[in-house]
Parts: structure tokens; sequence; C-alpha cells
């Protein structure tokens, strides 16, 4: 869902998720693709940072929270909430220390010159193209891949995708760095991504044929969308596969369900939050109190390949966990904090355990931090992602948006994870051949057998 995925005041995740300057620059040309024989990237982890997206729900890791949180751009442009222009030339219009002085303008009217002038199609000139293509670039420029222009279209989309409703196959992407390309970061059962046979860590090489390395995730999440009922041709890297694999994946309305629960035998609930979304505290309200009020003796809770979401969301959620203290604080470049706290009067009173992977990123780490610096659960899995930064949208009055890197979040201990991850306290690494062969899941029995130790 998220195009970042992920802690967007917005974390993000969105995403809903992690690349380089040269990927997120639209006039960059990244080298050509590795083959599938060669060497693998890494599935997830610190190594692989893309911005989390749930395709067509642009919105998990990114959007959700910021309606009512973010800072609206105020009656001009260009100009910040209260009338504040970010940075102004110098009286003499010299460039000083701002992007925008009569240097800058006078060769940007030169370089339009001579493209009109000399450019040899005129039918492929698009002055509005070229506007916003100045503007991702000069986003880009940061090197920071969480950091975003959108346009008009784009933030329309993202607003709309926050109601958990979407047309699209139903899976979760990022960006790979070690390719430029984009990977299956979750697949939504009974979708049609998971109908094609698309798995999580899957490489999209094309999409309809068409390369897409380069491309920012945003616009390839737009090209596998489309009208419910047509048809996205992916073609597919896989580990353990000597070929690209060819698949045809069915457009439908997905309702995404974030959270999902059940009761075992034993007496032991199971929660698993896909992503933190608008939807997401009251679904696992429930599902929380209907795992409790079946008397349940232990709890596991499965936060793998969650890209993360709403700040605001997980921190609703963690209250209902967590003893009284802090939850989570965020310091910005001026060494403000803003601190996230818990009154403790609702504290899960059962063992617990926790199941995360290098595909647990940013709010998903947030909770999973917590637990772990609180010492209310046990950890099972691999090294999460790493993202231990925040991020803000700051809509624009033409109807475009900027989502921008603002903070670095810290776990109740102090702990930054970015760039480093969170680590279980039991290692288990995931059997994909069980997985998809028997059915098997190796982690989630791992923690069954943990859990059941904790409650005898």
């Amino acid at each position: 869902m998220n195009q970042n995925g992920d802690n967007n005041y917005y974390n993000n995740d969105y995403s809903r998720g992690n690349i380089n300057q040269g990927t997120n620059n639209p006039y960059y040309q990244q080298p050509a693709p590795v083959p599938p024989q060669y060497p693998y990237p890494p599935a997830g982890g610190q190594n692989s940072k893309g911005g989390v997206f749930l395709l067509g729900l642009l919105a998990g890791v990114i959007i959700t929270a910021l309606v009512g949180s973010c800072a609206y751009v105020g009656t001009r442009l260009y100009h910040l909430a209260g009338g504040r222009s970010a940075k102004t030339a110098s009286a003499d219009g010299s460039a000083g220390n701002s992007l925008v002085n009569d240097d800058t303008l006078e060769k940007l009217e030169a370089l339009e010159e001579v493209i009109d002038e000399y450019y040899y199609k005129d039918e492929d000139i698009n002055v509005e193209e070229m506007t916003e293509g100045m503007y991702s670039g000069l986003v880009a420029s940061l090197g920071d891949p969480y950091s975003v222009y959108y346009t008009a279209e784009e933030w329309k989309e993202l607003m709309a995708d926050t109601e958990g409703i979407y047309y699209g196959i139903g899976a979760y992407l990022q960006l790979d760095t070690a390719t430029g390309l984009a990977k299956i970061n979750g697949v939504i059962a009974n979708t049609p991504a998971e109908e094609a046979g698309l798995r999580e860590n899957d490489i999209i090489y094309q999409v309809d044929g068409e390369m897409i390395q380069g491309l920012e995730l945003s616009e390839i999440v737009s090209r596998v969308k489309g009208e419910e009922g047509t048809t996205v041709h992916l073609t597919i890297v896989r580990e353990g596969e000597l070929d690209y694999l060819e698949i045809d994946v069915e457009r439908r309305k997905i309702e995404s369900p974030t959270v999902k629960y059940e009761m075992y035998d034993n007496g032991v609930g199971y929660i698993q939050i896909t992503e933190f979304d608008d939807v997401t505290t009251d679904q696992f309200t429930e599902a929380l109190s209907v795992v409790k009020g079946s008397g349940a003796k232990g709890l596991i809770l499965d936060l793998r390949s969650n890209p993360g979401g709403s700040l605001p969301v997980v921190v609703d959620i963690a209250r209902s966990i967590l003893p009284k203290g802090l939850i989570v604080y965020t310091e910005d470049k001026y060494g403000k904090k803003e601190e996230y706290t818990c009154d403790g009067k609702r504290e899960l009173d059962i063992p617990m355990v926790v199941l995360i992977n290098g595909n647990s990123a940013s709010a998903s780490e947030i909770l999973a931090g917590a637990i772990k610096d609180y010492d209310k659960g046990t950890l099972i899995g691999t090294t999460t992602f790493g993202k231990g930064i925040v991020q803000r949208v700051l809509p624009l009055t033409d109807g475009t948006a900027l989502k921008l890197t603002i903070s670095s979040y810290y776990t109740p201990k102090g702990n930054n994870i970015h760039g480093i991850g969170i680590d279980p306290d039991i290692e288990c690494e995931f059997d994909s051949e069980a997985y998809y062969e028997r059915g098997v899941d190796n982690q989630l029995e791992r923690a069954k057998q943990e859990i059941d130790r904790m409650i005898k």
C-alpha cells in the first residue's frame, strides 16, 4: 500500500519504501539490470532500502495519517503555512543560498529556448511534463528515497487509496536498490497476485513488455494498476529460476483488511497486522478484543512484511500492549523532540511472541522496538528493514504535494535503527521451499513452540 513506506507522519509506507539518488532522479540513466542468472539481490533487511507500496493502494507507509496532521502550504503556491517563504534570493538578485535567483532563472530560460529551437520533434515537447519533471528532479537531488514530489494526479490517487479499497493486483511493492527494479514485498491472500503465483521477493523486470528500471516507485505502481477486468503482463525474476517468468495478472477491486486473527486450540491467539492504515486501529481493537475475550493464554503478533504506515495509528495500537511510559520519540534537525507515550491502563498481561523479517519496516519497527525495549515479548524471525526516519506531506495550493523527511525516530531506550534494523531474540530464517511446496510456515511454527513454552 504505501509509497514508503512507511511512519510518515507519516512514515512509509506506504509507501507506500530505499533507492539511491540516481534511481529517484528522472534524468539519471541506470546501468543495465542484472539478468536472473547473476547473483540475486538481498531479500529485505538493511541492504534493500526501497520505498514500500501496496500496488494501487499507495498510502500505507505514506499518506494515511496525513489528512489531519500535515501542514498546508499557505495562500500562495511556494509559501509554507503562515505565509513564510522557505528561502528567498538576496536583494540584488544574486544566488546566495537560494535556488530561485536571477542566474538559475536565466539558465532555465536559455534551456527552454534551445529545446524549442533545436529539438527535432515538436510533438514531444510538453511544457507541463517538463515543469513537473523539473520539480521532481529538485526533490530527487536530495538523494533521499523517501522525499518525493507528487503531481496533482498522484496526490489525488494517494489520498483516495487510504480507504483500503483499490483496483490492482493485490501485492505490496518496494524498490530494490541492488537492481533499480521493483520487488514484491508481500502478496495479499485471495487476490489476483496470489492466484497468478506471484511470491514475496519476486523482482519485477518489465511491465507490459516495457523496462521499469530507473522509474520512481509511484510510476511503476501506476503502470501495474489499471481498469478493473484488464490484465497486466509482468516479467519476473525469481531466485532459483534460470530464466524470466512471464505472468499475466488480472486487475480487480481489492479490499485489503490490514488485520487478521484466529484462535488456536491450545488457547493461543494469533494476530497479523499487514500495515498501519486508517482502518487498522479499529480492526486491531476488534481482533484483540476477540482474542482476549476467548481467554487467550498467549499471543503471537505477526509483523512480517509489514511495510509500516501511519505513526499515530501504530502509537494507538502500542497503547493496547505496552506498560506506562515512552513508546517512541522523534527529533528534527533543530533538536526539537516530540514524545509519544502510553498510560499503561491497557497493558497486555499475557505472554507474547512477535514475528518479524527483513520486510518489517518503519511503523512496524516502532512497535517491535518498543516491545523489545520493555521486554513485553520475544521477537522471532530475521533482522528488520531498518527505517528510522519520519516523513511529512505538505500539500500545495495547486493540488500537488511534497513528501519530505523531517526527523528521526528513537525507541524508548533511545535507539535509532535507521539502516540497522532490529535483531530478533531468536533467529529463524524463512524456509520458502517448505512454505510454497508443503504449506509449512516454519517461522510461525517456531513461534508456536516458543509461546507454548512461555505459557506452561
